[in-house]
């Protein structure tokens, strides 16, 4: 944004500029957490559940900050600080870098989110460049991996870092895209009603990608034929011609398909199919044009993940092809060697079934000499949570799975399905204390549970 200028960023962001030159160049992204701030960047001060960042405007423009965005009740302290001048406090470079550097810009606004949302927005625009929104009850960061490693060789890609896909992670995402991006992949969460429309107003997607509809989020949704609805606001908010990659024969977003986009069905009897996998190398049917790729995955979950991005690409107009370079974000499906000749599987960002039985699945079917599951509950699923954390104790039971780790009082329902070897740690520092004393040379263990349970403390 830096060649916008000043004038341009408050006018796009609905805002008004109440100090710094109208003039000056424009910010090198926009920030939300004065602890990432670099210099150059918008501090946009959002007020939180337990403080306001506008009452860190000061903070940011010692920092370095090119300006800040806040309410209009933080307007005279930013003015303040900004007047002062940037590395004013003690140790910094003085007032005197306020005129080195320029005065630091302030914008007032009444709604400091929806300033930085419209601000997004009109960074967008100004790119010209085309945008792919992904959204889907499980895999929807993989597949964001998958289809940005895919377009990367073909045109100048950015996409989400990590978990950057809310309502505020998202607008975040799009400041942070250079000039010269020529398409984006904008990964898109929800928990509720209304928030994919609210992420889709702002990204204004050309292709929209649901990657699976499942049981999440049903704590706030209730049914799955909600979470669908939830999930198919992207369909439902897709201008005229754009496109729509679904799962082929998804019966609960069936009702949400439109005439007047062009829909690409991706999995088993759908337009990107998977033809063969053999020793990495796979090939994908498009819409009649053989892909061939060679991945350096084989799980069938990630695989599935691939035909989306596939038919995410084809809609686009690329045709993928060659090794797949890809980078998944943290705590996806990371595999870690721990001395003793044990091998980890660090898939704790998440978990809801449908993930969870993709995960057991793939545990059940790599070498070992046992395997073991240390779980953490699964959050969000409302009144029938237990019987949805035994269904997944039944299904490891089924798969074979040898012995099973327990995290949390939630989590204790998995045992009442499972008939093997069951343990149950209060915390996930008793279940790493537990996993060094049960550990074997030889064995392979899964850690998976929802973000809350925070089971990356069982490996730290």
């Amino acid at each position: 944004m830096r060649e916008q200028g000043a004038a341009w960023v408050a006018e796009a962001a609905g805002a008004r500029l109440v100090s710094g030159d109208p003039a000056s160049e424009g910010p090198r992204r926009a920030v939300v957490d004065t602890r990432e701030l670099a210099e150059g960047d918008l501090f946009v001060g959002l007020r939180g559940e337990r403080a306001d960042g506008g009452e860190f405007a000061s903070e940011a423009v010692r920092a370095g900050a090119w300006g800040v965005l806040v309410g209009a009740q933080h307007e005279k302290r930013a003015k303040v600080a900004a007047a002062a001048g940037r590395g004013a406090a003690s140790g910094g470079a003085g007032p005197g870098a306020a005129s080195a550097a320029g005065t630091p810009v302030v914008l007032t606004a009444a709604d400091p989110l929806l300033s930085l949302q419209a601000l997004a927005r009109a960074w967008r625009r100004e790119l010209g460049c085309r945008v792919v929104g992904v959204t889907g009850s499980t895999g929807k960061t993989s597949t964001k991996d998958i289809l940005a490693a895919l377009l990367a060789s073909h045109l100048r890609t950015h996409a989400n870092r990590e978990n950057l896909n809310t309502e505020i992670g998202l607008p975040l995402t799009i400041l942070e895209a250079g000039e010269d991006t020529e398409v984006m992949v904008l990964e898109m969460a929800m928990r509720g009603e209304g928030q994919i429309a609210e992420l889709v107003a702002v990204a204004e997607p050309d292709v929209g990608v649901i990657v699976n509809v499942g049981p999440v989020h049903l704590e706030l949704l209730g049914t799955i034929e909600r979470v669908a609805a939830a999930k198919a606001e992207l369909i439902r908010d897709l201008r005229s011609g754009a496109a729509c990659v679904v799962p082929a024969s998804e019966p609960l977003l069936e009702a949400h398909l439109r005439q007047d986009l062009d829909t690409i069905t991706f999995g088993p009897g759908g337009e990107v199919m998977l033809l063969s996998m053999d020793r990495g190398r796979a090939e994908i049917e498009s819409r009649g044009r053989l892909i061939e790729l060679q991945l350096p995955y084989a799980e069938p979950h990630n695989l599935l993940n691939t035909l989306a991005a596939v038919g995410a690409a084809t809609a686009l107009g690329v045709r993928p092809g060659g090794r797949v370079a890809v980078r998944f974000s943290s705590l996806r499906g990371e595999v870690m060697e721990l001395p003793g000749g044990v091998t980890v599987v660090n898939d704790c960002y998440n978990a809801n079934p449908m993930s969870m039985k993709a995960a057991l699945q793939h545990l059940a079917e790599m070498p070992a000499e046992r395997r073991l599951a240390v779980l953490g509950t699964m959050a969000e699923l409302g009144p029938a949570s237990a019987d949805f954390h035994r269904e997944i104790g039944e299904e490891a039971a089924a798969l074979g799975i040898d012995v099973l780790v327990t995290v949390g009082q939630e989590a204790v329902s998995y045992s009442e399905g499972f008939d093997g070897d069951t343990y149950a740690a209060g915390t996930p520092e008793e279940a790493g204390a537990l996993l060094e004393e049960l550990a074997l040379p030889g064995d392979r263990v899964l850690v998976k549970g929802s973000r809350s349970a925070g089971l990356e403390r069982v490996l730290s």
